[in-house]
């Protein structure tokens, strides 16, 4: 099926196929030239088509979509399209945020997170991530849920205290490597990270609905603070992406994709990433195509986009591109040099002199071939621009069903919890032998002790020392011998 959402110069329809948007896509171009406009006008279209969304929102910007919009300053563009009747609506939108604020609290578990995800955010060597395999498979094996920081802190503690113990069962673990990722899940809490580990955990799901008209719901992250925190940004993003390979069903090249994600700012997505991190992105991107998931990825320059990610992208709107810098004129040849040439117009000259609204636009035909880049005008959008009040705002987080499932934290008894309650175990213990021992050590020698009887006295006393290790490492039945 075809989505109509620009025309040339001649007015001729410019279309997307829905049987293509799991091939994913690229928004780009400078500042004020459209990108916003273009990313609601096709949420808008796919929501009408029954497709759900999902937009990270860095601007707060998009919750307008709501709403109708209005005729007043569109005139002109209606005109130029040939556009008549222009049927102003509002959509569903879902307000979503991590930290709470601005939407339904968006929440995950250290489990869910995993441990290979989990190593590649904070960056971890071999070593480490060997480590925090070890973590997670004690946690698993004795059934210490791990869904907090302060879980992931407790049982990381827990063997650094029981090093030598562990490294007898799962090979060596170095007090460095314990160390080293304390440091980064510190540092990962100072970032929010502590907002964002917690639950109830999202249920992939809830992001996949229709309203009662059938039409797809929008589900909006709020993101200005989140942008702030790259890590955490990246972090949510791709355990998100991973979470929807994981859950959805192969279904191939769907007439119409199960859901579209927007990646507004991709260009954080990407800056100062690890070589591991680069490559489970490009491997969640050429995999999620085949549950149904289309990726855009929205950003001001093309560049951002490593050539591995880029060269996944089969649909490119591009709006104005400046050329201010060596950089940003490289920029433009590339982009130019990757799309098929229109010998209708230089591509190089017209990408920089795009009026706002414009853009150049390639996709792909029914064959699965590249289409000739062609200058489109954009459609405009049918909700409204302007901002959203606070109380508005509110309403409409209180009125969703998703408010009551997943406003408040639960806080179920977990690795802290467990670990807590036997180290107070251990301390008691270890008062009751201390006070034993004092009773013994002050105790007259009876003339009658014979070697036998203090040697069965110091034995008990091991003995109840032994008890206490015991009671600490009895957390951990697979570090007993057996």
């Amino acid at each position: 099926m075809k989505i109509t959402f620009a025309k040339d110069k001649n007015n001729n329809e410019i279309s997307l196929l829905t049987e293509k948007l799991n091939q994913h896509g690229l928004i780009c171009g400078a500042t004020g030239t459209g990108k916003t406009v273009t990313l609601k006008v096709l949420t808008e279209m796919f929501s009408d088509l029954g497709i759900p969304v999902i937009l990270s929102d860095v601007k707060g910007d998009l919750t307008n979509l709501i709403n109708p919009g209005k005729i007043d300053g569109l005139e002109n563009r209606l005109k130029e399209l040939e556009i008549e009747n222009h049927d102003f609506s509002g959509f569903p939108v879902e307000l979503w945020d991590v930290y709470g604020e601005h939407g339904i609290p968006l929440r995950v578990c250290i489990s869910e997170m995993g441990p290979i995800l989990l190593s590649q955010i904070l960056e971890l060597n071999d070593t480490q991530q060997g480590v925090l395999n070890i973590a997670f498979r004690i946690a698993d094996s004795e059934g210490l849920l791990l869904l907090d920081l302060k879980d992931l802190k407790s049982i990381l503690r827990f063997i650094s205290d029981n090093r030598v113990e562990i490294s007898k069962e799962y090979g060596n673990v170095s007090t460095q490597s314990i160390s080293a990722i304390q440091r980064k899940v510190l540092l990962l809490e100072d970032l929010g990270g502590d907002f964002f580990f917690n639950e109830p955990s999202l249920e992939i799901r809830d992001l996949i609905r229709e309203d009662s008209s059938r039409k797809g719901i929008i589900n909006i992250i709020n993101s200005k603070r989140l942008i702030g925190n790259p890590t955490i940004y990246a972090m949510f993003l791709l355990w998100l992406l991973s979470e929807l390979y994981e859950e959805l069903p192969e279904v191939g090249n769907p007439e119409f994709p199960k859901l579209i994600f927007f990646f507004d700012e991709a260009h954080l997505l990407f800056n100062n990433a690890s070589k591991s991190l680069l490559n489970k992105i490009l491997q969640i991107v050429r995999l999620i195509r085949s549950k149904g998931v289309g990726i855009f990825f929205v950003t001001q320059n093309p560049t951002d986009i490593p050539d591995d990610v880029s060269s996944q992208l089969a649909t490119k709107i591009v709006h104005q591109l400046r050329a201010f810098s060596p950089r940003e004129q490289r920029s433009i040849r590339e982009i130019s040099q990757g799309m098929r040439q229109n010998p209708a117009f230089n591509l190089e000259e017209e990408i920089q002199g795009l009026r706002t609204g414009e853009a150049i636009i390639t996709t792909l035909d029914e064959s699965g071939s590249p289409t000739v880049v062609e200058k489109g005008l954009i459609y405009p959008p049918k909700s409204s621009f302007e901002v959203l009040s606070d109380s508005e705002e509110k309403s409409i987080i209180r009125n969703s069903k998703m408010h009551t499932k997943y406003d408040e934290i639960v806080d179920r008894e977990s690795a802290y919890e467990i670990l807590q309650a036997k180290m107070e175990e251990e301390v008691q213990l270890v008062e009751i032998q201390r006070v034993e021992f004092e009773k013994v050590k002050t105790k007259p020698e009876k003339k009658g002790d014979s070697v036998i009887t203090k040697m069965f006295n110091s034995a008990l006393y091991s003995f109840t020392r032994q008890v206490g290790r015991e009671i600490a490492r009895g957390v951990f039945g697979t570090l007993k011998k057996k």
